[in-house]
């Protein structure tokens, strides 16, 4: 018999805040973590806006020695990792961590710490690269220091699927707990890329926002005004648990993860495919693995990127997949807030959707002011919006053509 997977944790990190409440909080009350950079110098640089998080101290939480040898998406990873076990309720000692998997996906991995030893190269030579620059930037860093911190020995590896990967590493940790490869998995995305040549580099192919001087305004998903996405950072992690498993720990179960579509537009490197083939086929893949009909679906986190071309194939897309149900479903982009932080948006907004369905609060699309008419369904305009959620859907679209659809439900607690 298949094991039915729950969501029994959450760790966030986010340009909201530094932890899972005052995330959900400020995404709720549509506060705007987008100012200007103030990591570097962006005098040269035609994007001198994100979502940075200047306020987070890594050592706090895991001392001098372990951060110094952590790329900051990895440091991101193991303070959210210790949030999520501690919102959980597991006792480490108390479960087989040979059982215990962790799958965190990052879509670039240790860019800050590559583009730092790169500089050095360039200007001190070979003998002064780091010895820690090889571990430091590999993207399954943050995956594999989580592990050895937490001392789990399940699976554990990185899915790397541009801004599909975090959302790729929580549907595969559905898989393995459905085929009772693992009891508990650790999942969810990191990223930590608002560096010199992040920036310039998403400039280069004319990705980002240049609205510099409206910062809190300038991620705008489905306004007709938008001009590109934001760049944003942080970490979203859940652990998942079979739910045998965590009744049997008496877990507090959140909701349950059952669906995880999966898809390649096999269009285009950065542009999503026109009529939404890809995208629409991933949410019904992810309806017809839950064995849920659309109907029951009353809401949709969407990638929202506040791209011209992502946020009006979406709306084909999802069109496409619900038929006349399109127009009953609540749809928004939490992007408006964060920023998109590439491989990790799929983490932190997999949470938020649980927490929707756990709070029966839908977040709202801030910044939405003069919908654009190719996005014409119900994006929950710059308001949060009260009522029960019953199930959900979380979408993630990456460079490369990638489609990845999570369907949550909600769990009925006694």
């Amino acid at each position: 018999m298949t094991n039915k997977v729950v969501v029994t944790g959450l760790g966030l990190i986010t340009p909201l805040g530094l932890d899972r409440n005052t995330s959900w909080k400020g995404v709720t009350t549509g506060k705007s973590g987008i100012d200007k950079i103030m990591s570097f110098d962006t005098e040269n640089f035609q994007t001198k806006i994100a979502a940075e998080i200047p306020d987070f101290n890594p050592e706090e939480i895991l001392g001098k020695k372990f951060s110094k040898r952590l790329d900051r998406f990895a440091q991101f990873a193991c303070v959210a990792a210790k949030e999520a076990i501690k919102d959980s309720g597991i006792f480490l000692e108390s479960v087989d961590l040979d059982r215990f998997g962790v799958l965190i996906g990052s879509g670039i991995g240790g860019i800050k710490t590559l583009s730092e030893q790169s500089e050095v190269l360039m200007k001190k030579g070979p003998s002064r690269i780091s010895p820690f620059l090889i571990p430091m930037m590999l993207s399954d860093m943050a995956s594999g220091q989580v592990s050895m911190m937490l001392g789990t020995k399940g699976p554990n590896f990185s899915t790397v699927s541009a801004c599909s990967s975090a959302a790729d590493s929580i549907g595969q940790a559905m898989l393995m707990i459905r085929r009772g490869d693992a009891d508990i998995v650790m999942a969810g995305g990191t990223e930590a890329a608002i560096c010199p040549i992040g920036i310039a580099g998403f400039n280069a192919c004319h990705a980002l926002s240049t609205n510099n001087e409206n910062p809190t305004k300038a991620s705008r998903p489905f306004d007709a005004e938008r001009d590109g996405f934001v760049l944003g950072e942080g970490t979203g992690i859940l652990i998942l648990e079979s739910e045998e498993h965590a009744l049997k720990r008496g877990a507090s179960i959140l909701c349950e993860l059952s669906g995880y579509g999966a898809t390649s537009d096999a269009h285009h490197v950065t542009q999503p495919h026109p009529e939404g083939e890809g995208a629409a086929r991933a949410m019904t893949l992810a309806m017809k693995d839950a064995k849920v009909e659309k109907e029951k679906i009353a809401y949709i986190n969407a990638h929202g990127t506040s791209t011209p071309l992502n946020d009006k194939f979406e709306t084909i897309a999802i069109k496409r997949a619900f038929g006349d149900h399109a127009k009953k479903l609540k749809v928004s982009s939490t992007k408006s807030m964060t920023g998109h932080l590439l491989g990790a948006a799929g983490g932190i907004e997999a949470a938020f959707t649980v927490m929707a369905i756990n709070e029966k609060v839908v977040p709202p699309t801030i910044n939405l002011a003069n919908p654009d008419p190719d996005c014409d369904l119900d994006y929950v305009p710059n308001h949060a919006l009260k009522g029960n959620v019953p199930a959900a859907i979380s979408n993630s679209l990456g460079f490369g053509g990638h489609n990845s659809s999570l369907l949550f439900q909600d769990y009925p607690n006694q």
